[in-house]
């Protein structure tokens, strides 16, 4: 069979894949038609589309998002550091529980702007209490075992239990006195005593730490 060329239009056998003429290719390439596009469906109820922002009761306060106790550590750690001295140069045990929390509150909130609110404050300064607690006691081991201060607790928490039996004429009482100046009595209220102090200062520092947090917040505000 035979064919045009259609750039020069001689006659020329089918199926070569040049002209013989003009040297013009003669394959031809099959482009599929475009699709197309899909017609836009519109809007339920006609209604035009919003922006994809979610309303004001939808979302997340800054204020709201927990706290990261990997970011709060070293501000407590430094703020039971700074009590713990301070309890060393002779400051009073009940004050400086109820600044560790305060001062917690105040190196955590250094570098940010939307404050800290009274919840993140107590649990701030529960934390720093608890760490203040555990670095003096661990201060305090350290002197009675180098300085052989053992034998003076003894003989301190015996005559506090000495004075204490002197004020009552109970014998369960006087008898409860008793097994307190023994080894164990005596390891018992050394535990004992060492559980209220950490109550206490987690509590104290809990507090300081809600109030540091609501003075502080409130100053943020104004």
């Amino acid at each position: 069979m035979e064919k045009s060329c259609y750039k020069c239009g001689q006659v020329m056998e089918e199926g070569r894949p040049f002209c013989p003429h003009c040297s013009a290719p003669q394959i031809t390439v099959m482009l599929a038609e475009p699709v197309p596009a899909a017609a836009t469906l519109p809007d339920a109820g006609g209604l035009p589309m919003e922006s994809s922002t979610l309303p004001a009761s939808q979302t997340v306060p800054v204020l709201a998002v927990p706290m990261q106790w990997s970011q709060a550590l070293k501000p407590c750690a430094l703020a039971a550091f700074v009590a713990s001295l301070l309890l060393f140069l002779g400051l009073n045990p009940f004050v400086a529980m109820c600044s560790v929390g305060f001062l917690a509150v105040v190196f955590y909130r250094q570098g940010r702007p939307e404050g800290v609110k009274p919840s993140t404050g107590a649990r701030l300064g529960a934390l720093s209490g608890l760490l203040c607690f555990a670095m003096s006691s661990i201060i305090e081991a350290v002197f009675v075992l180098v300085l052989h201060k053992g034998e003076e607790i003894r003989k301190a928490l015996t005559m506090a239990i000495d004075q204490a039996a002197a004020r009552t004429t109970d014998p369960q009482a006087l008898a409860m006195f008793d097994r307190f100046k023994s080894a164990d009595g005596l390891q018992l209220l050394m535990i004992l005593g060492l559980l209220f102090g950490l109550v206490a200062a987690v509590v104290l520092a809990a507090i300081s730490g809600a109030l540091g947090g609501a003075v502080l917040g409130r100053r943020n505000k104004s």
